[in-house]
């Protein structure tokens, strides 16, 4: 790679910046200055700027706690974005939310680069676990439940997979919802099957990663590579 698209792409900042550090000699590799921006870069090669090393990420996984009243999008005319939220600390990456939540909803939206992480996260034969915390306007039933493990069947005749639902922690209109695939408005649609409306839906955990709940609304941090496993395997 060259000398100047690595710099900015570890830096987080622009190639004519980073090609005026270069000519001021501000730029080593493997402790020996570099004025060529065009000078490729070994593999493993230790290289700093103005004396700090520089370790450039193929790729970032940010874990967000979406608020209300934002879009599930990488940009939007009207509404703030996912990535409106993020994007200032990663100017050069062109990032995207990997799946969506209703503007109404909150919670875990995962932020990436990574087409092919993203892609693997809603592809449904991988099943991806997501779980959601939700509130209802009338008590959780036994016929909820067993519908839910059996597959709802929605009003226009579609049937879905088996979830799992259980009582949440927040009384008798709260509920746990586990899903293993994306259907448009999924979780409103089913428990419209039984009359009841949803009041509140939070996404709380994707595969076996949990959100994390120092974040708080609008909250956001990158993910170590194991938490990044823990998504797909979990």
């Amino acid at each position: 790679m060259r000398l100047d698209k690595y710099v900015a792409g570890a830096a987080q900042q622009s190639r004519s910046d980073v090609r005026r550090a270069i000519q001021k000699g501000l730029v080593c590799v493997n402790g020996a200055v570099c004025r060529s921006a065009d000078a490729q870069v070994p593999a493993g090669a230790a290289v700093t700027l103005n004396g700090q090393p520089l370790v450039l990420q193929q790729y970032v996984y940010i874990m967000l706690d979406k608020p209300k009243g934002v879009v599930s999008a990488s940009a939007d005319k009207n509404d703030v974005t996912v990535v409106d939220l993020v994007g200032r600390a990663y100017p050069r990456r062109s990032l995207f939310p990997a799946g969506r939540l209703d503007k109404t909803s909150t919670g875990f939206v995962l932020v990436t680069d990574d087409g092919a992480f993203a892609h693997d996260i809603l592809a449904p034969r991988r099943h991806v676990p997501k779980t959601y915390e939700v509130l209802l306007d009338t008590p959780l039933t036994p016929e909820m439940a067993a519908g839910f493990a059996a597959g709802v069947r929605l009003a226009d005749g579609q049937r879905l997979q088996p979830a799992e639902l259980s009582p949440g922690p927040d009384g008798p209109c709260s509920a746990r919802v586990v899903l293993r695939q994306g259907v448009y408005h999924q979780i409103k649609r089913m428990f419209g099957v039984y009359g009841a409306g949803v009041n509140e839906l939070r996404r709380t955990a994707i595969g076996g990663l949990a959100l994390d709940a120092a974040l708080g609304p609008g909250g956001f941090r990158e993910l170590s590579p194991a938490e990044v496993a823990r998504i797909l395997g979990g």
